[in-house]
């Protein structure tokens, strides 16, 4: 469930290309070619084509890579989801608003389960898996994909290094997950 907001410094026309079309199975609004917003600095997205108010893009997505289990991420209780990703996503650059979406999508599957191994996919394989192209491009890109498989009990793992993006000028941001089958 990868979702995209656009926070460009002033009102700005901005197309979005999901560079592989063949993978989307689900979007909103309807992805046809690309997406043409007016996205305004708070964040807020009309459609240019329907003129509906949106606050995100949405698009799921079949994936290239076949994730799994790394010898690093994340090792977490179910109770413990809340706290470990409002720390991990206010590291990988999300607001606390881009988290709380992202921790109330995914809160459900992950607390469920007794324990998750949780990793953070590398900009390389989420470009990999589906390619953005925006214009005009943004001064900052931060794309987060988790990846998660619930355990029974705990497995060794080295803990993953997050790297701390810098939210300047025109940024786009988009998070998303992905269960490790």
């Amino acid at each position: 469930k990868p979702i995209i907001y656009l926070y460009p410094k002033e009102d700005t026309e901005v197309s979005v290309k999901l560079l592989k079309e063949k993978n989307i199975i689900c979007s909103y609004p309807k992805y046809k070619d690309e997406w043409k917003v007016l996205a305004s600095p708070n964040g807020s997205l009309k459609d240019l084509e329907t003129e509906r108010q949106l606050y995100s893009l949405y698009y799921e997505g079949k994936n290239d890579i076949q994730f799994k289990v790394e010898k690093e991420g994340f090792v977490v209780k179910g109770e413990d989801t809340i706290s470990f990703l409002e720390e991990k996503l206010a590291i990988l650059g999300l607001t606390e608003r881009e988290a709380e979406e992202f921790i109330v999508y995914w809160l459900p599957k992950l607390e469920a389960n007794k324990y998750n191994y949780i990793r953070f996919a590398t900009t390389d394989e989420i470009n990999e898996s589906m390619p953005l192209e925006i214009h005009p491009n943004p001064d900052t890109v931060i794309r987060v994909l988790m990846t998660f498989k619930g355990l029974e009990k705990p497995i060794d793992v080295q803990e993953q290094q997050l790297e701390i993006p810098r939210r300047t000028g025109f940024v786009a941001a988009e998070w998303g997950g992905t269960e490790i089958q």
